[in-house]
């Protein structure tokens, strides 16, 4: 089974690690207790949006660049290698006319 907060906490420690700071850094610059952050990481712990909030801020990474490795990462587990990030135009040509504004 695939836990999402298991995902979110690999990709938090992976942006931190690759900015060069330690959990302390990051846990005080976004106001989080250290265990606490330090459990999100591990996946034990589920971290509200305004936590995750806070500590994209101190990574100085935008939450949607978080949020779409997290997303990519779910999509290799689930076996969506490919999983497009714009819709076919096959698709928009079959919902076009039911999106016109007349």
């Amino acid at each position: 089974m695939i836990l999402v907060r298991q995902e979110i906490g690999d990709v938090l420690r992976d942006f931190r690690l690759q900015k060069g700071r330690t959990l302390r850094q990051v846990a005080s610059k976004a106001s989080v207790a250290l265990g606490y952050l330090s459990e999100v990481e591990r996946g034990q712990k589920e971290a509200s949006s305004e936590i995750l909030a806070s500590v994209a801020e101190a990574l100085d990474v935008p939450i949607s660049t978080i949020m779409r490795e997290v997303g990519d990462r779910i999509s290799v587990l689930e076996g969506l290698h490919g999983f497009p990030d714009v819709v076919p135009d096959e698709l928009v040509a079959s919902v076009e006319p039911e999106l016109s504004l007349h």
